[in-house]
């Protein structure tokens, strides 16, 4: 899918974490949720269990760089863990495949500090946030320390804004619009904001917000299936298309939302968006912007670059 030599990047994978919603649902709303889920299983070809026993025992970076052996993908950067301290210690044996972001909540005291401590003990490269599971506004006074440090070092964070969670899950909240990060962004723009999904359910909101401030990427990720509840029509060719249109390719980060096994890494989410930019006729070197080296220059790692100009460099 690619020239020969270049590696892809993805900056949005999973390591297992508490994934609560904050509030109890009702049983019928749970098996609600399952049902959904396994539409969405069956729909998309997902593995239902474990078809080899013996790789439930494995350490599970081990089993993540085996999925990125079998897909060739050159790196995956891992948004959350149980805690900071288990993601930095699942991925220290491997630092040229995977990175990893803090992602403790922002609004629990002492969030400053943690962060702190996340990047400059624990290795850690950004910060990864729920909109819709903070519960204070983000330009609030008592985030400011955040920020600032963020702003001082250009960290990345990646925010979720949008629906959070299955069928059932949550879709009206304080900060579910990508535009309540619109003060934060405008007004530290040293800090890259990384908005995932397309915005899940929130394109023409996202669009604004990149129209407005130049530090906001948008990450690709997921099956992107939220665009079938929306009441106009979207596909994952507008959502590129209307997105280079605004932005270009360099604020455009490829993500799979790799997050479990055994469904393991998702490799058709990244063949439909190659075939996709691919139908656009992006250059090669914009799609390889967009499928590894603009998250590799958010995450200060050196770029991948095809055989051909490696060979043109060692010429020159």
């Amino acid at each position: 899918m690619f020239r020969a030599g270049f590696q892809v990047f993805d900056i949005h994978g999973h390591l297992p974490f508490s994934s609560t919603l904050g509030r109890e649902r009702h049983d019928k709303v749970v098996q609600y949720g399952k049902e959904r889920s396994e539409r969405m299983r069956l729909s998309w070809d997902l593995r239902a269990a474990e078809s080899d026993p013996e790789q439930t025992g494995r350490p599970l970076v081990e089993r993540w760089k085996d999925e990125l052996d079998r897909y060739g993908i050159g790196g995956l950067n891992f948004l959350t863990g149980k805690t900071n301290e288990e993601l930095a210690e699942q991925i220290k044996d491997y630092p040229d495949r995977f990175t990893g972001f803090a992602s403790h909540p922002i609004d629990r005291p002492g969030a400053a500090e943690e962060l702190r401590r996340a990047v400059n003990d624990l290795g850690l490269k950004g910060y990864k946030l729920f909109g819709p599971l903070t519960q204070i506004p983000f330009g609030d006074p008592s985030l400011t320390p955040v920020w600032t440090f963020l702003a001082e070092r250009q960290l990345p964070v990646l925010i979720h804004f949008g629906m959070l969670g299955h069928a059932g899950g949550i879709v009206q909240h304080l900060n579910i619009n990508p535009l309540s990060i619109f003060n934060v962004a405008a007004n530290y723009p040293d800090i890259p904001i990384i908005v995932p999904h397309f915005g899940c359910g929130y394109f023409q909101e996202l669009l604004q917000l990149c129209w407005s401030c130049p530090n906001v990427y948008v990450d690709t990720s997921g099956s992107n299936q939220w665009i079938r509840w929306v009441p106009y029509e979207l596909t994952l060719e507008t959502l590129f298309r209307k997105t280079y249109e605004l932005i270009g390719p360099e604020r455009i980060v490829f993500g799979s939302d790799s997050m479990s096994f055994p469904r393991g890494y998702n490799y058709r989410y990244l063949q439909d968006q190659i075939r996709t930019v691919r139908d656009l006729r992006l250059a090669e070197p914009e799609i390889e912007a967009i499928f590894g080296n603009n998250a590799r220059k958010l995450l200060n790692l050196e770029p991948s670059l095809p055989i051909s100009e490696i060979k043109e460099n060692v010429r020159s």
